[in-house]
């Protein structure tokens, strides 16, 4: 096999199955794990994969910063920030994470609606001022790229909270690696959420399937379900669906 084609399966492999582990691939083609690995070396020195032990993953465009987010996507954010609204009922405890997907959320809630919203981003308390509902603001180490607490002061908060609904934020999500990000920490706090959450929904804008960031948040079968941009290919659905996963358009 040339190393042109070799290359294209990789890269081919990486889409489909979201990690290429070298000796796998290697007794597959009947090739040497150091041809394989010599392969994935010079990918990743062209910024086409990530080197891991064993392997490679795809890489995930850097995350940008909350200033710069506002501006992405922002007429499907709202769209799928109304639709989880929908979701939400009078005199549950809710909990926000942070995002400026997940703000439209709070945007949309009725101001008289009697409930509680637990988050621990500054910024999405803020936007709670005016209504009625009560307020509870996880408090921690401040990651000022997402603006939200981590840390164990928060997940020590997080530990006496009861919420009938999660609704997660995530910068990738695939069929075989589930939900990620890309801070270590902050994962570790979308995890105690959802552990002590009765369910947990994501809103994912298509750009975000068939990724992998490099923290691990919870697999696919621990969602309740996903609200997804209206008109998505079912290839991309499909194997969501499958697994039981509730896909909710908007």
């Amino acid at each position: 096999m040339l190393t042109s084609q070799r290359r294209a399966l990789i890269s081919a492999r990486l889409a489909s199955d979201g990690q290429i582990v070298a000796g796998e691939l290697a007794d597959e083609l009947n090739l040497s794990e150091d041809t394989i690995r010599r392969d994935l070396r010079d990918m990743a020195a062209a910024g086409l994969l990530k080197r891991v032990h064993g392997g490679a993953l795809p890489i995930t465009p850097p995350l940008p910063d909350l200033e710069a987010r506002q501006a992405i996507s922002t007429d499907v954010k709202k769209r799928l920030g109304r639709k989880a609204a929908e979701l939400v009922r009078t005199g549950q405890l809710v909990f926000v994470d942070g995002g400026t997907t997940n703000a439209e959320i709070v945007r949309a809630l009725p101001r008289e609606m009697k409930l509680t919203i637990a988050t621990h981003s500054p910024a999405i308390a803020a936007l709670l001022e005016k209504h009625r509902a009560e307020v509870i603001l996880i408090g921690g180490s401040l990651y000022k790229h997402s603006m939200v607490a981590t840390g164990a002061a928060a997940l020590a908060a997080i530990g006496t909270l009861r919420p009938n609904i999660f609704f997660l934020g995530a910068t990738a999500i695939h069929p075989t690696h589930g939900l990620s990000t890309g801070d270590y920490e902050e994962a570790a706090i979308k995890r105690a959420i959802a552990a002590r959450s009765a369910e947990t929904m994501t809103l994912l804008t298509e750009e975000k399937f068939n990724a992998v960031s490099p923290h691990h948040i919870a697999g696919v079968e621990d969602m309740a379900g996903l609200i997804v941009p209206a008109g998505m290919a079912q290839d991309v659905t499909a194997p969501y669906r499958d697994k039981g996963l509730r896909i909710i358009e908007a």
